[in-house]
């Protein structure tokens, strides 16, 4: 049976709108940790969906800036150690100086440290902290000013973790951190979401990243973790392709401070 004219309507009215949901085309978007891991997939994935990318980074040359350009997309390297605040403003001076303004900001570099907590010193504290918490406030601040000097909203995605949620162990500034990162997730959506400016996070599970390769090289630890995973494997940056792309995107307009667990259903066990 043919579909009545009205549905029809519908069908050709509204399939436009609902693929332009996720489409970036124009947008422009600030990555910080863009060279490694799940940043770079992050980054990728933007660009592919149609973002240009401002790259923030501490490490040598890497992949992603060729690989955005392959995409089709323009992209520009800025270099910069997040440890301290002093490139902060820099940053989004050269994301504006290149393309005229920022619409995404993820906050993903990081970095950890692991010690018994009876045994974990000043020094490994304030490293991961002012990286991963710090850093994070005082770079969305910065960001979401401009947001508003644009007078165009924006959307912000913080990088959560499992120990957002859970304790972990010999990781003590981490989970401090990673639970502030979801405090401070909803925090800025209650003060900025009327500015229109989403503020959400991510909570990768375990990822095969250079940060867990002491974890998988572990055979012990290694098959502890994969044995309580339901999807019964590590996560990839790609799997991070789709939620970034989402709560970048006008998909998630109406979602303010929540923090979205890609975990391979980890903490449903």
């Amino acid at each position: 049976m043919s579909p009545s004219p009205i549905c029809a309507e519908r069908s050709v009215a509204t399939a436009p709108a609902s693929a332009r949901l996720f489409d970036l085309t124009g947008k422009v978007a600030l990555v910080t940790g863009s060279n490694t891991g799940l940043g770079a997939g992050m980054a990728q994935a933007l660009a592919a969906a149609g973002c240009d990318i401002v790259g923030v980074h501490h490490s040598g040359p890497g992949d992603t800036p060729g690989i955005v350009r392959d995409l089709g997309r323009r992209c520009i390297d800025v270099q910069a150690n997040l440890a301290t605040l002093e490139p902060v403003e820099r940053i989004v001076q050269e994301a504006v100086a290149a393309f005229g303004k920022i619409d995404i900001l993820v906050n993903n570099a990081g970095t950890i440290r692991r010690n018994d907590a009876l045994d974990f010193t000043e020094a490994d504290w304030d490293a991961v902290i002012d990286v991963n918490l710090k850093t994070v406030f005082f770079l969305s601040q910065a960001v979401a000013r401009q947001f508003v000097a644009q007078q165009s909203g924006g959307k912000i995605i913080n990088i959560a973790s499992m120990l957002s949620f859970q304790g972990g162990i010999r990781v003590p500034s981490y989970t401090a951190a990673k639970s502030g990162v979801l405090g401070l997730t909803r925090l800025l959506a209650n003060e900025w979401a009327a500015r229109g400016i989403n503020v959400n996070a991510i909570a990768p599970g375990y990822m095969a990243t250079r940060n867990t390769e002491p974890l998988r090289d572990d055979a012990r630890r290694n098959d502890e973790i994969v044995s309580r995973i339901p999807a019964e494997r590590w996560g990839t940056p790609d799997d991070l392709a789709g939620p970034v792309v989402f709560l970048a995107s006008a998909a998630s307009d109406y979602v303010h401070g929540h923090t979205l667990a890609v975990d391979g259903g980890w903490l449903a066990r």
